[in-house]
């Protein structure tokens, strides 16, 4: 699917915390069953235990299938989203179309190294998310320097990653603003309490 003097840059799929629902689920049924047939269980939990097993595998294969059928390809000039396994969907982006790029993290995310990508494109209404990726930071990296080295070569000026500002560091900044009196008490607390939340 490349083109000419194309090459890969990044090609990942869905981090495997994508997997650890069903996973569990599948655990938990298996323990359940054990626990009825050695207990004794009538037959009807027995079969009740049964169905809730099919049912739990064939959710994590369901899971597994997407998860192996999920791609998110950059290149050197696009990037390009496939999913699907009967039905297949291929989104492409060229590079030089992108107008932001960055991402988001919770605070379980930034502990497992998960994140969602989220693009802003020309000619587009709305972002696009591209939601549970391994080290969205370093595919934001990659794509900005895709980015960069295109419009270097047709003598653009280059775009830049948003710096990302930690929430204790922004704290400290407001802080330093109230010392000067450009905050008041209130305004901090309020702003305070409104970072304190997204962690």
């Amino acid at each position: 699917m490349l083109n000419p003097s194309e090459q890969v840059v990044v090609d990942v799929r869905p981090h495997w915390w994508f997997l650890v629902a069903p996973v569990a689920t599948l655990v938990v049924v298996i323990a359940g069953s054990v626990v009825a047939a050695a207990e004794s269980a009538p037959s009807w939990a027995i079969w009740m235990a049964l169905v809730a097993l099919a049912l739990a595998a064939g959710f994590l294969i369901h899971r597994y299938v997407r998860w192996t059928s999920t791609r998110l390809v950059v290149t050197t000039s696009r990037l390009i989203r496939r999913t699907g396994v009967l039905s297949r969907r291929v989104q492409e982006i060229p590079m030089a179309a992108l107008t932001d790029v960055s991402y988001r993290q919770s605070l379980w995310d930034r502990i497992i190294g998960a994140g969602d990508l989220v693009l802003e494109s020309a000619g587009r209404d709305s972002q696009e998310v591209f939601p549970d990726l391994p080290r969205p930071a370093r595919i934001q990296q990659q794509i900005v320097n895709q980015i960069d080295q295109g419009r270097n070569l047709l003598g653009g000026p280059p775009v830049r990653a948003p710096a990302v500002t930690s929430i204790p560091d922004q704290i400290e900044q407001l802080d330093g603003l109230r010392q000067r009196g450009l905050l008041t008490d209130a305004e901090f607390d309020a702003k305070k309490a409104e970072l304190l939340k997204r962690l």
